[in-house]
């Protein structure tokens, strides 16, 4: 019996992936072992998170990081960085950001929800471009000069949402950016694989980077990585941190957090709420290496021999057709015909209500399509994937 028998909580098949929704995808047993162990002792947080930025660095080639507790919180502490700087009075109003610079530019197409990460630090978002390319009327995006036009006296950050499709390229924004000497912040939180990436966006010119921990690194659900400036590094851990300390016992350690350039210990900040324990902290260290230490090829091969699981164990379907597509993140995918008396939203609501549970990728649902990720899947699941499948379309 599982410990979620005893819960009384249903264990599902997770073919959508590492998202949040369906609780992530599976600790490795070294990670598991590493955070059991980290929880036997008891450290100083603010010299584990020193230790873990010498690691971070090195892996990301920023001067600086830190684990957070998401890709998320990354990117609140990431702008209150931005924000505040290394001024305790600023960081002890947030979010109350009167008479602060208290807006960051994004460019429209790369809005969403967790943009709200961003505004919480009490930001306003500046949008540029019209996205015709996304709406389908036209070919053009945002265009730098149309960030350069929105960066004002206010601007505290150019935030960039990184994907395969992202314009303008990053480098051109870190052009614009740093040509009004403003500091760009990249949301990266699902940016791996390749491996490369953690140091494709320091290297190409970013002030800090958020990535996610609990996605293809494979480390605690609640992980990410903040790294890039020094100085924005700090500022991020100091509103992160438990400061409940007088200043003659404050001894934070010197290589991240430089205690004579500030006036006074800042109060608990606004990323107090985005504690981050020891346990979390060492298994994404751990992750993170292995993560490294496993080739990307090997990796993307792994995954599409369980893709090929769960197409074998699907067969031939009477009223869909079913392929598997290759390439970095290799996917099952399933289009519904005609036939197939269903919509794609009805197929994805009749496999999670079914035993097992089976939740799949309705993002392009409403076209008829559902496709199935094998990163966290079991060895038994295909199995089950591919019996639901022949149950619901023949």
């Amino acid at each position: 019996m599982s410990i979620y028998d005893q819960l009384g909580v249903a264990a599902i098949v997770n073919a959508k992936g590492t998202s949040t929704r369906v609780s992530g995808g599976f600790i490795a047993p070294e990670v598991a072992a590493a955070m059991k162990e980290a929880g036997e002792y008891c450290v100083d947080m603010a010299q584990l998170q020193a230790a873990a930025s010498s690691i971070l660095a090195e892996i990301t080639g920023a001067e600086a990081g830190i684990v957070t507790s998401g890709a998320a919180a990354g990117l609140l502490l990431g702008t209150a960085a931005c924000v505040a700087g290394l001024d305790p009075g600023k960081m002890a109003r947030l979010p109350d950001t009167r008479g602060m610079k208290n807006e960051v530019v994004m460019v429209r197409s790369q809005r969403n929800f967790y943009d709200h990460a961003v505004r919480t630090a009490g930001v306003r978002v500046v949008e540029v471009g019209l996205p015709d390319r996304v709406a389908g009327a036209g070919v053009r995006d945002a265009e730098p000069w149309e960030i350069a036009e929105a960066i004002g006296e206010r601007t505290a950050a150019v935030v960039y949402v990184a994907s395969g499709n992202a314009r303008p390229s990053l480098e051109e924004v870190v052009r614009v950016a740093h040509s009004h000497s403003v500091p760009l912040l990249v949301d990266a939180a699902a940016q791996l694989p390749p491996a490369s990436n953690l140091k494709r966006f320091i290297g190409a010119g970013a002030d800090l980077v958020a990535f996610s921990g609990g996605k293809a690194i494979g480390g605690p659900q609640g992980s990410g990585i903040l790294c890039g400036k020094r100085d924005l590094i700090m500022s991020a851990l100091l509103q992160n941190l438990d400061l409940d300390i007088s200043w003659e016992q404050w001894t934070p350690p010197e290589s991240l957090i430089d205690k004579h350039r500030l006036v006074g210990i800042p109060p608990h900040g606004i990323g107090r709420t985005c504690k981050v324990g020891k346990e979390i902290i060492v298994g994404l260290l751990v992750a993170v290496r292995r993560f490294l230490a496993e080739p990307d090829g090997a990796r993307s091969a792994r995954w599409l021999a369980a893709v090929r699981r769960v197409a074998e164990a699907t067969g031939k379907l009477a009223r869909a057709t079913a392929e598997v597509r290759e390439g970095a993140s290799p996917r099952f995918v399933v289009t519904l015909s005609a036939s197939a008396g269903m919509t794609g939203m009805e197929l994805c609501l009749a496999l999670q209500n079914g035993q097992p549970q089976i939740h799949a990728d309705p993002s392009q649902a409403a076209a008829g399509i559902i496709s199935f990720s094998p990163v966290a899947l079991r060895d038994e699941d295909p199995a089950h994937i591919g019996r639901r499948l022949r149950e619901l379309l023949g």
